[in-house]
């Protein structure tokens, strides 16, 4: 099951052997007790109402503390009524419940009305000192406001009395405690109540955030309006949202106000669940609706964002045969996911993060979606987020999301939304152990080439960065991607979807607090277009290729913004290296190459530009901190996967030999670490110091040369001074390495070049070491002869090492002109006219020829 279920509660478990200990006798208690006893409420605290009724035609209510796993008796009937609802305030001091009450019983009996339902306020100490709340004949709902711990005075609790009569009341009452009576109601006349909505046809109550939703009709379509309650008892209203929905004809719904009884679900006609609103801790809310289809074979459910301004409705293809079974639809509340689930049908995953694409959503239908050990007479009811009742079984779940089911289907997908989906689930959305981000690299660098709509290794590195940095500083979630994929056009098979525009939600009050302030971000958030916030690393690209044109000139390094550029670069090599990593096993010396420090620096310039831009409520040194953690996180996940690499394929430090052919496994460290290049230079992204190095070499030894060469050429391998260093100094000069090492010389960017050649000797240097030589040589005797002519005097310059004789001419007379020559490169005319001899005698063909 990719959803995960843990029994929290269950009544036979928890309640039954307690309950049989209450009456006597036993077998009897047992045998009546199991029938009947049910619940009938979860509190905020997690505290469970049950009721049940004894032998001898009792009716009792009891709650069961989970944290410390006792029962404890609240109020005992001395007749049978059948409780609809119950509620106990914080201080467990006061039980408010209401019960239907038969019509036939007689009239004398306590407490008996005329009318069918009844509420009653009870004392629990001391115990049938009972108020009457309200009788009518619709069915009533109570529940206490329970605000945090200590928010308000003890000695003051709230009551809302939900009526189907289509009004809601809020009642204030106050106590005191009494010697050796305990805590009474110190109301002596009626308890007073306040009128806060009325008209309604569906209410959801919110018991973690305390808020009550409730929809009222209008002529076209429907209004959703919102109250937030808080500590002290008072209560706004927050918003209005118009709906294109209609409920008039299906009668009032209430919906996590309790748990009817048998009997009551059987009274209702409609579909109680096919409405509901949910929250998710980022700031999202959603409404879900669905009804039954003209087509019973196609099962249609709206959902409407309400923080993105857009709706989606969603079409899957069933094999229903009769509308009821719609009551068996399931919408569980999982985090930044609800699940919509139909026995037997299908399960879907809906992201209301981030529900733009298609791509995001996980559909499973047929064998993928069943759930084992799950009651299929009725619907899964939530609670409150993660927690779900299953009222024909009596259990209270905890639900999650299987990561081993969820990797499960990560590697047996063929399709790529659906590995796109899990992927995003994984890296964005669950808390993952080290071992199961481990199998997932594994499984990226095993995929590489079978994903075709998307870049693992990107999303992997976009995903988890925006994971990151989102838990640490407000707003940046809104500022950083959180996927490589920008549009998604391709169908996926068991379901359709279609997008419209939807209202805007109307705020009723200025107060953004808690869940509203995130809500209003996002609201404020999706009225601007999504690529003015982003950042993307295709806007330095630019930039970036100016970089790399200038890398040879001296200019650039005196101008102010490059300076930034490399004062940021600093900033993050330094960074680097106080950073431990003991547990790394892939071998990346530090070093510092040219083009990448730039990039490092160009980065953090950009992404500090753009943070600045919005993050205003933040200090200068605290962007500057976020900019240096991505860069160097950044790294860091390119060094991770390397990890998981080398630690997968049993390298060590042999790899780092270039005497020696590779092995079937470096052909695959080298495989990855080219698609790593590959997305690196798609993102724009720099890579860790020492990896271009260990890229070369891990070519040098499982490549031929003219492969090598044509990767080189291709700008897949990228040449570092270190490594032809390394190549020059490790090498022996045989036939085949001076091919190689001359191949490479030749493509060595200018300011690498200057560097090498004296660390190889070797004829084929020396001749690039004397040609330079010359040239700087007869440049500046140009320069001083020019500078003794007229401009109509100067001739180009034209250097060529042939014939023999006037070379020797020409330097002979510049070496007597000028001052100290040779002091910097430690050669003479001797040397020069050693090297001229002998390429003369080559291209004559009086000695064979070097190989080129």
């Amino acid at each position: 099951m990719l959803l995960e279920f843990q029994v929290t509660f269950n009544l036979h478990r928890d309640v039954l052997p307690w309950v049989s200990t209450q009456e006597s006798p036993v077998s009897e208690t047992l045998d009546r007790s199991s029938r009947t006893l049910r619940i009938i409420n979860v509190e905020r605290d997690g505290n469970v109402l049950y009721t049940w009724k004894g032998v001898e035609g009792l009716t009792s209510v009891g709650i069961y503390d989970p944290g410390s796993k006792q029962n404890k008796l609240l109020y005992s009937f001395d007749h049978e009524v059948n409780i609809v609802s119950a509620s106990v305030n914080n201080e467990k001091t006061l039980l408010a419940l209401s019960y239907c009450h038969p019509i036939h019983e007689s009239q004398s009996q306590l407490l008996s009305p005329v009318s069918r339902y009844l509420a009653l306020l009870i004392e629990i100490k001391p115990i049938n000192n009972v108020k009457v709340l309200k009788a009518v004949d619709g069915c009533i709902r109570v529940q206490f406001l329970c605000p945090a711990e200590n928010m308000y005075p003890s000695n003051e609790s709230h009551l809302l009395v939900v009526s189907e009569e289509k009004y809601i009341d809020k009642y204030h009452m106050i106590t005191r405690e009494e010697d050796g009576m305990g805590v009474v109601i110190k109301n002596i006349g009626p308890i007073p109540k306040e009128r806060i909505a009325e008209d309604f046809v569906w209410v959801q109550w919110d018991m973690l955030d305390q808020m009550l939703f409730y929809v009222v009709p209008k002529r076209a379509g429907c209004v959703l309006h919102c109250i937030q309650f808080f500590p002290d008892g008072n209560f706004k209203f927050v918003l209005e949202i118009p709906l294109e929905i209609s409920l008039v004809d299906q009668g009032v719904s209430l919906v996590n106000l309790g748990f009817d009884s048998p009997e009551e679900r059987g009274r209702r006609k409609s579909v109680s669940q096919n409405l509901q609103v949910f929250r998710n801790k980022a700031g999202g809310l959603c409404l879900f609706y669905y009804q039954a289809s003209n087509v019973l074979q196609e099962f249609a459910y709206m959902v409407a964002f309400l923080h993105k301004g857009c709706s989606k409705t969603f079409k899957v293809s069933t094999t229903m045969t009769d509308p009821k079974q719609l009551k068996k639809v399931s919408l569980i509340n999982i985090d930044y996911y609800v699940a919509v689930y139909f026995p037997d049908q299908f399960l879907h995953l809906i992201n209301t993060r981030h529900p733009d694409l298609m791509c995001y959503h996980l559909f499973l239908a047929a064998e993928d979606s069943k759930m084992s050990g799950m009651c299929s007479q009725g619907p899964l009811e939530t609670v409150f987020k993660n927690h779900v009742i299953e009222c024909c079984t009596g259990n209270l779940f905890s639900v999650s999301i299987n990561q081993a089911r969820l990797l499960k289907f990560l590697t047996e997908s063929r399709q790529d939304c659906d590995r796109l989906a899990a992927l995003h689930c994984f890296l964005l959305h669950l808390d993952l152990q080290s071992q199961m981000e481990t199998q997932i690299i594994e499984w990226i660098c095993d995929n590489l080439s079978t994903c075709v709509a998307f870049d693992p290794i990107q999303e992997f590195i976009i995903a988890s960065l925006h994971r990151q940095l989102s838990l640490e500083t407000a707003y940046l979630d809104k500022l950083l991607p959180y996927t490589s994929v920008p549009f998604w056009s391709r169908d996926i098979d068991g379901v359709s979807c279609t997008t419209d525009i939807s209202d805007m939600p109307i705020f009723k009050t200025g107060m953004f607090k808690g869940f509203w302030e995130k809500f209003h971000a996002e609201l404020e958030y999706m009225k601007h277009t999504q690529q003015r916030f982003l950042y993307n690393n295709h806007i330095q690209r630019r930039d970036w290729c100016r970089l790399i044109s200038e890398v040879d000139t001296l200019e650039k390094r005196n101008d102010v913004y490059q300076r930034n550029i490399l004062e940021n670069a600093k900033k993050v090599l330094r960074n680097l290296t106080t950073r431990k990593y003991d547990g790394r096993t892939v071998p990346l010396n530090y070093e510092e190459e040219y083009l990448q420090k730039d990039l490092m620096g160009l980065m953090m310039v950009k992404l500090k530009d753009h943070l600045l831009q919005h993050l205003h409520h933040i200090a200068k040194n605290k962007v500057d901190k976020i900019v240096l953690d991505f860069v160097c996180k950044q790294l860091d996940l390119v060094c991770q996967i390397l990890d998981v690499v080398w630690k997968k394929l049993a390298l060590d430090h042999s790899v780092l030999s270039l005497d020696g052919r590779g092995s079937s496994s470096e052909y695959i460290a080298f495989h990855v670490m080219c698609r790593i290049t590959d997305a690196a230079s798609r993102m724009c992204m720099p890579l860790p110091p020492g990896f271009q190095t260990l890229h070369l070499v891990l070519a040098v030894r499982c490549l031929p040369i003219g492969n090598l060469l044509h990767y080189i050429d291709a700008g897949v391998l990228a040449l570092s001074e270190t490594f032809v260093v390394k190549l020059l100094k490790e090498l022996a000069d045989n036939e085949t390495n001076e091919k190689l090492k001359y191949s490479i010389i030749l493509r060595l960017p200018k300011h690498i070049c200057e560097k090498v050649h004296n660390l190889w000797d070797h004829h084929i240097s020396n001749n690039v070491i004397a040609m330079k030589y010359v040239k700087k040589l007869l440049f500046r005797l140009t320069q001083r002869e020019a500078s003794q002519q007229s401009p109509s005097d100067r001739a180009p310059l034209y250097i060529n090492f042939l014939p023999l004789n006037y070379l020797i001419m020409m330097l002979s007379k510049v070496e007597d002109r000028a001052l100290n020559p040779f002091e910097e490169d430690n050669i003479d005319a001797a040397f020069l006219e050693e090297i001229a001899l002998k390429q003369t005698a080559e291209l004559i063909n009086l000695q064979p020829r070097c190989p080129l």
